[in-house]
């Protein structure tokens, strides 16, 4: 076991090159679409865009590169938490397969089929940007590289906001809901970008998936259930974008 103040200094220090920073940017860029011209609701907050659309080789390799180095602070946090003695367990493992695919595939869909409604209301009450969730070219790699990226997202967020926050906190001598509170309020924090409606979706988000950690510790199940949401998300749009105005 770790001293407590080295907790605290690895907890900023690992907050503060993976999500922890982008909530301070999420939060200047709501400053920002909140003092702009237009109003909220008018606004474009694109996700996947394309880097380089006159040279799709380079724009890929642009993709691949940001998703590779976006999973570095999960693997840096998974480092740290073996390094502990003994290690916590956060259930990231390949032992139950079975459960973590299916459980994983109802907290999805739980997630999932409310979160389409408040993506709708938010954006009815002007609290929320109008979101693309891709933007890529329409290249042949481009669904790939979507799945990847929604991957990428399900592993850092999981690992990093559930898996490792919860178990240093936790040893810190933190109640179990004060802990998931605010990793749940980190999480709707750096997801400000998108407007309000993104802040209170990914935070109730949190809310469950925290619970549900609490109660399994595993964190494979929530990596399943984050990918499948984006995936949705990222590659239905990319498919179905010209059949998807009821949501702009």
């Amino acid at each position: 076991m770790i001293e407590r103040r080295a907790i605290r200094v690895e907890i900023l220090l690992v907050l503060g090159v993976s999500l922890g920073a982008s909530a301070i940017y999420a939060i200047l860029r709501i400053i920002d679409r909140l003092t702009f011209v237009k109003p909220l609701s008018q606004q474009t907050a694109t996700l996947n865009p394309s880097v380089t659309p006159d040279r799709p080789w380079l724009d890929l390799a642009y993709q691949l590169a940001g998703i590779g180095l976006g999973v570095v602070p999960a693997l840096l946090a998974v480092h740290l938490l073996r390094r502990t003695e003994p290690p916590p367990v956060i259930g990231l493992d390949a032992r139950r397969p079975g459960f973590d695919l299916g459980t994983g595939a109802g907290l999805a869909a739980l997630i999932g089929i409310p979160g389409l409604g408040l993506v709708w209301a938010a954006q009815q009450l002007g609290i929320s940007a109008q979101i693309v969730p891709a933007a890529l070219e329409p290249v042949w790699w481009a669904v790939p590289v979507l799945i990847l990226a929604a991957v990428q997202n399900a592993v850092l967020e999981e690992v990093v906001m559930i898996g490792y926050l919860l178990t240093r906190l936790r040893e810190l001598g933190w109640g179990s809901w004060p802990a998931i509170i605010a990793s749940a309020a980190i999480r709707g924090s750096y997801h400000l970008y998108q407007g309000f409606g993104g802040f209170i979706g990914n935070f109730v988000m949190g809310l469950v998936f925290g619970y549900f950690f609490k109660r399994t510790q595993r964190v494979m199940p929530l990596v399943v259930a984050h990918s499948l949401l984006d995936i949705v998300a990222f590659v239905g749009y990319a498919l179905l974008k010209d059949h998807l105005g009821f949501l702009t």
